[in-house]
Parts: structure tokens; C-alpha cells; sequence
């Protein structure tokens, strides 16, 4: 059973891609900022990271940065109103970054994309 971190402040977003995680059969779990986000990655694994760009404390994009510079492997899925995020994802030299979702969204997009993210993920680890 994979494992999903939400790092997510809108309440009722994060609530509303876990009750739909955990109906499809994955474990989550949500931080509401991204110290918080920093904080489970570092002491817990998780297979894949949902992650909102404008987070309080510290922002999605330093959360990127920080795990870029961890070299720590874990695929993220960007999800953010911020419409002008994909062109900036898409400068960053972070491996990482599997896919980018524009709110609002789907759920039912939302979940093929993860299992997506998976699927690559499984085949990267693969061959490292």
C-alpha cells in the first residue's frame, strides 16, 4: 500500500483528496504548512508527495529546494492555483517533479495522475 504525504492548507482540499486516497486504498497523511511537510518527509517515507506551492511557514518552493538539496528521492505531484507554476517547475533541475495539477481539479484526473507517478517511480527505482 503506497504511502502519500498531502502537504496542503486549505482544509477542506486536503480532506477531500485524502477521504478519496484512502477510498482507493492508500495511506496519508497531511501537513499544513511546509515546515511540517520538511519535518514528516524527514522523519517518516512516503512514496509520493502532494504538494501546494503557496504554503504558510515555509512555501511549496522551499520545500523543493530543500529536498533538492537533501538529494532526496521521492516523486512530487505539484497541485497549485498558481497557473504560472508549471513554466517554473519546468526550469527547476529537480528529478522529483513528476506532474503539475491546476486547481480546481478532478479527483478522478487527480488519482490517474498518481498512480501514474507511481508507476514511473517504481520503474526509476528499478533501475537505480
Amino acid at each position: 500500500m503506497s504511502r502519500i504525504l498531502i502537504a496542503e492548507d486549505e482544509e477542506r482540499i486536503a480532506a477531500f483528496i485524502e477521504k478519496g486516497l484512502i477510498n482507493n486504498g492508500f495511506q496519508v497523511a497531511i501537513a499544513d504548512n511546509g515546515e511540517a511537510a520538511l519535518q514528516m518527509l524527514e522523519d517518516d517515507a512516503f512514496d509520493l508527495l502532494l504538494l501546494d506551492m503557496q504554503l504558510p511557514i515555509k512555501s511549496g518552493w522551499i520545500v523543493l529546494e530543500k529536498l533538492q538539496a537533501q538529494k532526496k528521492y521521492i516523486p512530487i505531484i505539484i497541485i497549485s492555483a498558481y497557473f504560472d507554476a508549471r513554466e517554473v517547475i519546468n526550469k527547476l533541475p529537480n528529478q522529483n517533479i513528476i506532474d503539475y495539477v491546476a486547481k480546481p481539479f478532478r479527483f478522478a484526473d487527480l488519482l490517474m495522475r498518481i498512480q501514474n507517478s507511481l508507476r514511473l517511480s517504481n520503474s526509476y527505482l528499478a533501475q537505480i
